[in-house]
């Protein structure tokens, strides 16, 4: 079959999947809610075909064209085509969009490039099982969502202990067919709108918890598979008023697996908990960063750009204040591009022929999020009220209206009132919008805590030798004075 059209991604989602907004279990497909979003989504899929020589290469299965992010790299010309696609995907949606197919689609295809991690199991079946799924997803260009935080409410205690024991997926039974699982996975981005669910390991588990240690993947419409909807904030309204809230709006939902069974040929991790703790451990960085952060490139590209506009518009481009604002941006953007250079230029292979990106790219999980949320921040403090008074484009066209709109409230520098209004409603769009509030919270946490990544950095400097600099300058400084070091 190969990559899709967007019309074939729209007739996946006629099913019976179980889908709750509120009170109300929605059909996604007719909900007018839901419109805005299912149609940016399809036009993700008619847009891989319009950038068909950046996105597309021939599988080597079939040899129909599909999705680079299905690619398993082996060499470095793999990571060149990934950061192509990469930064060609990210573009549909200026990075707005954090989880468009290729995102767990590379997750998938890194899993299954560490062949050498899969030795662990207790047997070759279930290395077996993710490869055919993964070729499976490639060849029917499936949309995949993930779920992969346990569900937690008590943060006092162990996320596996207490109250938070019976909540989080587990194994509650097994059967000829397969194993039968309960429980609540947080938190499935795009999960309303997806085809399928991959359930794969996060954080390690330690021993006496095998229950908890699966992966598998199952279709969203399978029976028992419960997924609860936050508010929706996509918005009925054109492009451009709203660029992003009207059609980018991927949803998140909880996903509560209601006694599903999950046929043996979808269990890829069953208990085993040295394959668990290393799968997601041994390709996270490497492999699915890559994606992570050219998204996060381009979307400091555009907000920096936006940003010049934003400044132009309101005349304070020139203003020395202003312009340091501007400066800080484009530093956040080039330390981006060039930690991502560095690492693609020394990937190598991490293990069964996976070939991938330096693990320095993994820095960018301590800073970035700060970032996203500075860069909202200077939007709002350079746009200001402008941000407020914005007509929208139907104004414009108003016999009344019109006319005064173009008279009280152009843009600095002969810049059109129309303009004017098209920049400033972007740039509330982006920072301060209900859509760009719940995208800032995701920059947040998408790649976990910066805090646990903060202390997880430190301790990885210890293991690969990054001290011992102060013990050299003391030796250094006795031997020029002649005082021992100890002293």
């Amino acid at each position: 079959m190969g990559a899709r059209r967007g019309h074939e991604y729209l007739a996946g989602l006629k099913d019976d999947r179980e889908v709750w907004l509120g009170a109300e279990r929605i059909d996604v497909t007719e909900h007018p809610v839901f419109a805005g979003s299912i149609a940016g989504m399809a036009a993700y899929f008619d847009y891989q075909w319009e950038h068909e020589a950046d996105c597309l290469f021939s599988s080597p299965d079939s040899g129909d064209l599909i999705s680079v992010a299905h690619l398993r790299p082996r060499s470095q010309e793999d990571i060149q085509k990934r950061h192509v696609a990469f930064e060609r995907f990210a573009k549909y949606s200026v990075g707005m969009l954090g989880r468009t197919p290729d995102y767990v689609n590379v997750v998938l295809a890194g899993h299954v490039s560490r062949t050498d991690l899969w030795e662990k199991a207790s047997s070759p079946v279930y290395y077996e099982r993710i490869s055919n799924y993964q070729e499976m997803v490639a060849e029917k260009d499936l949309a995949l969502t993930h779920t992969i935080v346990h569900a937690n409410i008590d943060k006092s205690i162990g996320e596996l202990d207490g109250a938070n024991a019976d909540l989080t997926l587990q194994v509650v039974d097994r059967t000829d067919e397969g194993i039968v699982v309960r429980g609540a996975k947080l938190l499935a981005t795009l999960g309303p709108i997806a085809d399928e669910c991959y359930v794969y390991p996060a954080t390690p588990i330690k021993p006496g918890y095998e229950k908890y240690a699966i992966s598998f993947a199952i279709p969203m419409s399978a029976p028992g598979v419960v997924v609860v909807c936050r508010d929706h904030y996509g918005v009925d309204e054109s492009v451009e008023d709203r660029p992003f809230s009207s059609r980018f709006d991927e949803q998140d939902g909880v996903v509560i697996f209601d006694d599903v069974l999950i046929p043996h040929d979808r269990v890829f991790i069953d208990g085993e908990l040295d394959l668990y703790n290393a799968v997601n451990q041994g390709t996270a960085t490497g492999c699915t960063q890559q994606q992570t952060s050219i998204r996060s490139a381009v979307k400091l590209e555009f907000a920096y750009d936006l940003l010049v506009e934003v400044a132009k518009t309101t005349g304070q481009d020139t203003r020395p204040d202003v312009i340091q604002l501007l400066g800080e941006v484009h530093a956040y953007l080039g330390i981006t591009r060039a930690l991502i250079h560095s690492a693609e230029v020394r990937a190598s292979d991490w293990g069964g022929g996976a070939y991938f990106v330096h693990d320095d790219i993994g820095l960018l999980r301590n800073i970035m999020s700060e970032w996203m949320i500075r860069v909202n921040e200077i939007i709002k403090t350079i746009g200001s009220h402008n941000l407020l008074a914005t007509p929208t484009q139907a104004a414009f066209d108003d016999e009344r209206l019109g006319p005064l709109l173009e008279k009280y409230l152009p843009g600095a520098k002969d810049i059109s009132a129309r303009d004017r209004a098209k920049i400033m409603r972007t740039a509330w769009d982006f920072a301060g919008s209900a859509l760009g509030s719940r995208i800032e919270l995701y920059e947040r946490f998408y790649l976990g805590s910066i805090g646990r990544a903060r202390m997880l950095e430190h301790m990885k400097a210890q293991r690969s030798g990054d001290s011992g600099a102060l013990k050299a300058f003391f030796e250094q400084t006795a031997r020029s004075t002649g005082v021992p070091a100890e002293a």
